[in-house]
């Protein structure tokens, strides 16, 4: 099966398609995306991914391409029409095509697009043994809260930590206090056994699956806290771990060569990581 993707109200062989070479998003990183997960056939807390795009179009101050209704419309028939059951839909909205300028252009319509693949999530090894990180400074804007197509820092320093044989590399900012990663936000869990994640402001993004784990950490009824760590306290912690739409719930096992704990999956992520796994069915 050929794949499909749908760009601007037309579905289109994936080979095919394109948008115009003017349109901001290309030029300017003038737009936003959201990525859901899809397991059995299920878009995976799909409310919230919409509820985060629709805040980012704002903020951007982005006219919204269509509605949430109309948006799950399109988002299922691109998933029958690839074939997919487990893996994930990425969708951006740019502010549209114009002659380039750098103030918004005047009646502009917004360009969507949207693609589905399958994907079989982290490798098994990786859940099993954990992965290591390393630090880098944090050099990106100031409105990481934004789910911006601007991702040129987060690109190199994913770059730096596969360069690194690392499996990701965890920002930290002035102040020496971890953000979250390149793609992933970032958590600790403390010799007191409180799960520490920073506080959702414009330094990072509030991960979907961030909100899920807090979620079931709330439910629970387990210890945790939002606020800062450094890459010390990091280094020092019991446990620590990493969450995405991809990566789901993933151990970290070692920081900048730095064993955590006793350099393997602890019991609180594995616990978490099944917990999670549940929230998905």
């Amino acid at each position: 099966m050929s794949r499909i993707a749908y760009v601007n109200g037309r579905y289109v062989p994936h080979r095919e398609a394109a948008v115009h070479i003017e349109d901001r998003g290309y030029q300017f990183a003038d737009g936003v995306y959201e990525v859901t997960a899809v397991k059995d056939g299920k878009l995976i807390d799909e409310d919230r991914h919409l509820q985060r795009l629709a805040r980012s179009l704002r903020e951007l101050r982005i006219e919204r391409p269509m509605s949430d209704a109309a948006l799950k419309l399109v988002t299922r028939e691109l998933l029958r029409r690839n074939g997919v059951r487990d893996g994930i839909v990425y969708l951006q909205v740019t502010r549209g095509v114009a002659r380039r300028d750098h103030a918004f252009p005047v009646g502009a319509r917004p360009s969507i697009v949207m693609t589905a693949k399958r994907t079989k999530g982290p490798p098994p090894k990786a859940v099993e043994e954990g992965v290591s990180v390393i630090t880098i400074p944090d050099q990106r804007w100031a409105r990481c809260d934004i789910k911006s197509v601007s991702l040129l820092p987060n690109v190199l320093g994913k770059q730096r930590a596969k360069e690194a044989g690392a499996f990701e590399a965890w920002q930290v900012d002035r102040a020496g206090n971890v953000t979250e990663g390149t793609s992933t936000n970032a958590w600790i869990v403390t010799e007191k056994g409180e799960v520490v994640t920073r506080k959702a402001d414009e330094a990072i993004l509030n991960g979907i699956t961030r909100l899920a784990v807090l979620d079931i950490i709330r439910s629970e009824g387990l210890a945790f806290i939002e606020r800062p760590f450094s890459v010390e306290e990091a280094k020092s912690a019991r446990e620590a771990f990493l969450t995405s739409t991809t990566s789901l719930v993933l151990p970290v096992v070692s920081i900048d060569g730095t064993p955590i704990g006793d350099g393997k999956p602890g019991p609180f992520t594995r616990r978490l990581r099944e917990y999670y796994q549940k929230h998905m069915t």
